[in-house]
């Protein structure tokens, strides 16, 4: 990895699979509640182009307890407080993960790899964190992959009009409906 990674504190614990190529794209990818990096970076690994630099990210607290999972301590990017779309959300926390990956995308761009050549993606809470980010960040990204998630904070985005029936699928990671 080019740079100096101790500066963005979530790369220097990322799983990171360098391209075969001179790197000319990105893809930050968010694991879900309760996991790692590691195991998508198998998966991923599998499938990947060439020219493009593979960064898994871990959470980057230890472990936090987890208000849904009755305070159980483990990694997650955020605290979860309920599964329906008028639960509270830790906005302090979502704002602060969506921070740390925002650093993620510009130390890439600052190594190489504008913004717009980026892919934030991810799982679940992973999902929902890149969906959030993506949304909220400055520059335009090539895209974002959100897998079996939903919207945190969906009501600061007033220009989202999701069906109500859409909203209200549990988030289960089932892959019913929007969660």
């Amino acid at each position: 990895m080019c740079g100096n990674n101790m500066s963005v504190p979530l790369l220097a614990e990322a799983v990171t699979v360098s391209g075969t190529e001179k790197e000319t794209a990105a893809v930050i990818f968010l694991h879900g509640l309760g996991d790692s990096g590691h195991g998508w970076a198998d998966a991923m690994t599998a499938i990947r182009l060439p020219h493009v630099k593979y960064i898994f990210c871990p959470f980057l607290e230890p472990r936090i307890p987890v208000t849904l999972n009755m305070k159980m301590t483990m990694p997650s990017w955020f605290d979860l407080m309920g599964l329906s779309p008028d639960s509270p959300e830790d906005e302090a926390g979502i704002k602060r993960a969506a921070e740390n990956i925002k650093a993620i995308i510009d130390h890439e761009a600052k190594n190489g790899i504008p913004a717009n050549r980026v892919l934030l993606g991810g799982f679940s809470q992973g999902g929902a964190l890149s969906l959030y980010t993506a949304l909220t960040c400055q520059q335009q990204l090539a895209g974002v992959v959100a897998l079996s998630c939903w919207l945190p904070l969906h009501k600061s985005f007033p220009q989202v009009h999701l069906h109500r029936s859409l909203l209200s699928s549990p988030r289960d990671g089932s892959g019913e409906g929007i969660h």
